[in-house]
Order: structure tokens, then C-alpha cells, then sequence
């Protein structure tokens, strides 16, 4: 097993920015500036972003994060996502909570407890399908549904989604834990019919491969994305912070163009059912597991 020295502290970041940017979702504020702050406080603690803190509201499940000029404000009713993930020399704490602006407590009851039952089972030797059948219990015990295309995932370093994924359901996967492992467990509940889709284009990406680029403009945008992220996800909004946003778009064109990077996208439920989601990182251990996104 490796020096978790690192893990701990990104953890614990992730842990600490994800309670305050959940303090700071309420009406009428500005879903950039809730970005921009937890993304400052990230940094303000001693970590950096594994990848954009991400705020997904009502049938968005994820991967939303501020655009550059985004005009979203948070509004009576909204359920909102807050997925934050920090790393530390690359060990990665993912953590997500779900903010209920409304009369969605049920929902979010849901998502959380599926959580904590799915932690009580984890230790070596645990089998990912039955990780994926208590979820699905408990959130069907609630009258909802499991979102089952969105999973939770092995981590190593720089790499959030480094292996196997950790279902939401019954997916007969007798891939069996390991002492040792890092695993996001990451349940989303669902009053939709429990899949998501690619929607709209989210301006966050991640380098998937070495192709070459010809333009010094593109070259050195490409050099400050492999040397600050390497291959975690980024945002257009957190470039603009280094260089021109004409040189940024030219960059971004060309690099997806050319298949070195490749954009995400929003991830909306397909009956435009409300989502809820509840997320911890934990160490493998022999006979159960170690929470690495505590606060305290």
C-alpha cells in the first residue's frame, strides 16, 4: 500500500470545500461566483482541482460547472449537485452532497442513505455487483430509482476513473475489492426513470491522447494544460485566469479537432426527472474501509 499521507490531506480538502460551497448555495446566488469561491478556497487550503467544482441542478445529474459568463442564479425549488473533487500530487478526494432548495428531502434521503449502507459493506474481498444491489435496495425502499448509467470508480493517481466502475445496481460484476484500493461510491437517486444522457456540450475536458499540433499558439496552451492538469479535467473558465480567451477558443478548436482533448458533456435524466446524488472516497482495507473525504 502506498504513503497515504496525500490521499488524507485531498481527502480532507475535499471534505472541507465541499461543506462550504454547500453553505453558499441559497436563492438568487450566483452559480459562477459559488464556483469561482470554492475554487479559490480549493486552492486556499493547500490542494488543487482534480476537476471544475460542478453544481448540477434539478434533472442534471452532472458534470455542470460555470461557464465563463454562465447567468444561472439558484432559485426556490432547485435541487442542486455539489460535486467537488481535489488532488494533492495527484491523489484524488471526490465528494459530492445534494442541496435542496425545495421539498426534496426525500430525494436526497435517498442518495445519502444508499451511501452510507453501501460503506458498511466495503472490505476486501467485497464484490462490486453486491456494492450495486444494496444501493438499488435502499433507493427503491424510497419509491425511487437508481440512476444505473452513472457509477462510482476506482481512483489512482491523476486518473479519477482509473479501472472498473462501482455501480448503482445489481450489474453481476464479481470483480472482487482489494486491500489497498481508493473507490469513489457515488449514488444518484432518480423520480425519472433511472438513465441520463449525453446533453449539451459542458466546456469541461481532459487530454485523451499525444497527438501532435502544429500552431505555437495551441502548442503553449497545450503545454500549461499537460503541466497543471496532466490528464484530469479542466475548464475553459479556469484557462481564461492564464491566457487571452481569443487564444483560448483558437487552442480549444484545434486540440479537440485533433483528438488530443476531448470535451464532456452535461448529463441530463432522460424523462427530466430530478436527481439526487451523494458521494464519498474510501480506502479498501481488510476488514472494512477508511473515509477519506471527513472534514474533520
Amino acid at each position: 500500500m502506498e504513503n497515504m499521507k496525500d490521499w488524507i490531506k485531498a481527502g480532507k480538502i475535499a471534505a472541507q470545500a465541499l461543506d462550504y460551497g454547500c453553505s453558499l448555495v441559497k436563492e438568487n446566488a450566483s452559480l459562477l461566483e459559488v464556483t469561482e469561491k470554492v475554487e479559490e478556497k480549493i486552492e486556499k487550503f493547500g490542494g488543487k482541482c482534480a476537476f471544475p467544482a460542478q453544481f448540477s441542478i434539478n434533472d442534471i445529474a452532472a458534470h455542470y460547472t460555470a461557464f465563463v459568463e454562465d447567468k444561472i442564479i439558484f432559485k426556490k425549488g432547485d435541487l442542486v449537485k455539489v460535486d467537488i473533487g481535489v488532488h494533492v500530487n495527484g491523489a484524488i478526494g471526490d465528494n459530492a452532497r445534494t442541496v435542496d432548495l425545495g421539498d426534496n428531502i426525500k430525494m436526497i434521503d435517498a442518495s445519502l442513505e444508499a451511501l452510507n449502507e453501501a460503506i458498511k459493506l466495503v472490505k476486501e474481498g467485497t464484490k462490486l455487483r453486491d456494492i450495486g444491489k444494496v444501493i438499488e435496495k435502499t433507493i427503491i425502499s424510497k419509491k425511487l430509482k437508481p440512476v444505473k448509467n452513472l457509477s462510482g470508480h476506482l481512483i489512482e493517481r491523476y486518473t479519477e476513473h482509473a479501472g472498473f466502475n462501482v455501480p448503482n445496481f445489481d450489474n453481476i460484476d464479481e470483480t472482487e475489492l482489494e486491500e489497498g484500493m481508493v473507490i469513489a461510491i457515488e449514488p444518484f437517486a432518480t423520480n425519472g426513470i433511472g438513465m441520463i444522457f449525453d446533453g449539451k456540450k459542458s466546456s469541461i475536458y481532459a487530454v485523451v491522447s499525444e497527438n501532435s499540433v502544429r500552431d505555437q499558439i495551441t502548442r503553449d496552451v497545450l503545454k500549461f494544460i499537460k503541466e497543471e492538469y496532466q490528464t484530469l479535467p479542466f475548464c475553459k473558465r479556469q484557462l481564461i485566469r492564464h491566457f487571452p480567451e481569443f487564444k483560448i477558443n483558437f487552442a480549444l478548436r484545434n486540440l479537440v479537432r485533433y483528438d488530443v482533448i476531448k470535451e464532456y458533456t452535461h448529463l441530463p435524466e432522460k424523462e427530466k426527472g430530478l436527481v439526487s446524488q451523494a458521494e464519498h472516497t474510501v480506502l479498501v482495507e481488510k476488514k472494512g474501509c477508511k473515509i477519506l473525504t471527513n472534514a474533520e
